[in-house]
């Protein structure tokens, strides 16, 4: 096993034992118990015990606060576990449920580019209840373009992307969601304009020609009704057939809902149910020019298709207080609410705009970059749909902001993959090591393809000395604390001490030091000189690691995650020419 995972193993086990025992970590229980549940690790107790030493003393130095918040990252669900039985987190019962009614709920992505890991949760906990219940999913594109022409002819604006409707369908068919029919809000205005005609014939509501800064200063803010609210519903009708009929032009005109002046949150005063866009839409063109607003679109459709429960963010509740106006004088049948917190992605940068405009610029391979964050690259990453839909749930339905650490979802996605992802070695950032003295022409070496399965076998890496010298490459980030006269091991293969290091020209000259495997030497991964990979791996934040791996890599499926020893698990794109292209994991 690679010390590297000894310590993470440790480190985990220390943590455990300091949160549980308040801060303080035992050595004697953390050895017990990781000899008890990793006999594996038994054969390699001399070099264990020193590693343990240095953690507990490094476990001591942090609060407590810290030791949970790390334990955390290692481990999310660490803190859940009792008598080594995990308590699992339910999320709580849809409230009024009829015995007698399906539940019907509805996912309702704007088609603006590829569902990201933001909107994944929206989606998962919607799922999660219409397996739960049995109910019906149904997937709704709000592909409606309310918005002022002026602002989506800017290059950060917002708008339908053609392709954003088959990429939401990928995304969903990658989480394993069933939705039982598919709307598009584009085909259904003829249902917004009858509704909105009926409001206006009620004397709910009026067409208004304020524009957007007349109505705040003058009339929102002030409690003040504008002179058009009490127009004659004739007036009213005449004016919603000239909007219609395209008399009017963007901006110029709205029609509001009597909601009331008088509301305390001045979001909720008179609301815009319709207004005009010019744009061309990519589904149906120009023929329609007004277009609902997002609120009064919901509470049409929520109602015609049936839904019984409503899942959104605690910033959508404006929308709870428009759809329930509508219903409550309609009389129709009401459904019920449900909210969670604000998710503070702190880790990622989630923008669907910045990412449809970074991969137009040629900036971005395409929607399953890593850098955007999409389900689509999610996938070519490697992350596991199971990964990211725990790592969701976990979260439950908390009303409270939550902080999301993409940690809680590379260790979901590591319980996964780290038992099926074969070991390489890759040395980023290459250094050259030329070692005299070695007494061999030709040496192979044969670490284990997944050590935690033997039964996979070894793979070979051929080394050939010229004149009794031997040329290595280690990565950059190994010879930092290196010092002459140091010996250290190469995995597999042979030890070596160092004579001279002058990392201004990437180079260090060792000298033989025997073959026998020695746990108190430092252990580095190496790639031969003269024969090796051309290997960049692309992370998340739009860095490139560069540097060299084993020849095995060139015999490697693509699309398939590796862990590269001591680095981290990658996913091979593209192997082209003596290259190979890979998505960072985690």
């Amino acid at each position: 096993m690679d010390e590297e995972e000894i310590k993470n193993i440790i480190l985990i086990s220390g943590l455990k034992n300091a949160v549980e025992f308040n801060g303080k970590p035992n050595k004697k229980a953390i050895m017990g118990k990781l000899m008890a549940k990793r006999k594996d690790l038994r054969s390699q107790s001399k070099i264990i015990m020193p590693i343990i030493d240095q953690i507990i003393e490094k476990i001591s130095k942090m609060s407590l606060e810290e030791q949970k918040e790390k334990l955390l990252l290692l481990d999310p669900q660490a803190l859940e576990k009792k008598d080594d039985k995990v308590i699992k987190k339910e999320l709580k019962e849809l409230p009024n449920l009829d015995k007698h009614e399906k539940v019907v709920m509805r996912l309702a992505p704007y088609p603006s580019g590829a569902l990201h890991i933001g909107n994944a949760r929206m989606i998962v906990l919607n799922n999660k209840y219409i397996k739960r219940y049995d109910g019906e999913l149904i997937l709704f594109y709000d592909d409606t373009i309310g918005s002022p022409k002026s602002l989506r002819d800017s290059p950060k604006a917002k708008y339908v992307l053609p392709e954003a409707y088959d990429l939401i369908k990928e995304g969903l068919e990658w989480l394993g969601v069933k939705y039982s029919k598919v709307y598009y809000k584009s085909d259904r205005l003829e249902f917004f304009y009858d509704y909105c005609e009926k409001l206006i014939v009620d004397n709910m509501a009026y067409v208004c020609f304020c524009s957007a800064s007349v109505f705040r200063e003058k009339y929102k803010k002030q409690k003040k009704a504008c002179p058009h609210r009490e127009q004659e519903i004739e007036k009213n009708l005449i004016e919603w057939k000239n909007m219609l009929s395209g008399k009017y032009h963007e901006k110029e005109v709205v029609v509001r809902l009597k909601t009331g002046m008088e509301q305390k949150d001045p979001a909720l005063r008179d609301q815009i149910i319709m207004r005009i866009s010019e744009a061309e839409h990519p589904r149906v063109g120009n023929k329609y020019i007004v277009w609902p607003m997002l609120e009064f679109s919901w509470a049409i459709d929520d109602h015609l298709i049936g839904v019984t429960h409503v899942l959104r963010g605690s910033d959508l509740i404006k929308e709870d207080f428009i759809e329930d106006f509508i219903w409550e004088h309609f009389k129709w049948k009401k459904a019920e609410f449900l909210h969670y917190g604000r998710i503070n992605f702190q880790d990622m940068r989630l923008s669907k705009t910045q990412a449809r405009n970074n991969i137009q610029s040629g900036k971005f391979e395409g929607w399953d970059d890593p850098r955007t964050w999409s389900l689509q690259s999610l996938k070519k990453r490697g992350i596991k749909p199971k990964a990211l839909k725990e790592a969701l749930l976990d979260l439950g339905l908390s009303m409270s902001g939550i902080t999301f650490s993409v940690n809680w979802l590379y260790a979901k996605n590591k319980e996964i993959i780290d038992a099926i992802s074969d070991r390489y070695f890759f040395v980023e950032d290459p250094v050259l090591i030329v070692i005299d003295n070695v007494p061999f022409k030709e040496i192979i070496a044969e670490p284990l393809i997944l050590p935690s399965n033997p039964k996979k076998g070894k793979r070979k890496i051929k080394c050939v000395a010229t004149s009794n010298q031997l040329k290595i490459f280690i990565a950059l980030s190994d010879t930092k604390n290196l010092k002459i006269g140091e010996i250290f091991r190469l995995k597999d293969l042979i030890n070596v001490q160092i004579k001279s290091i002058d990392l201004s020209q990437n180079l260090i000259k060792a000298s033989y030091h025997g073959r026998e495997l020695n746990r108190e030497y430092p252990i580095f991964q190496w790639v031969p000189e003269d024969n090796h990979v051309n290997v960049s791996v692309l992370k998340p934040d739009g860095t490139t690691s560069k540097g060299y791996g084993e020849i095995n890599l060139l015999k490697i499926p693509m699309n398939k995650t590796i862990q590269f020893e001591r680095y981290g698990f990658v996913n091979p794109i593209k192997l082209d020419n003596n290259k190979l292209f890979c998505y960072f994991t985690h």
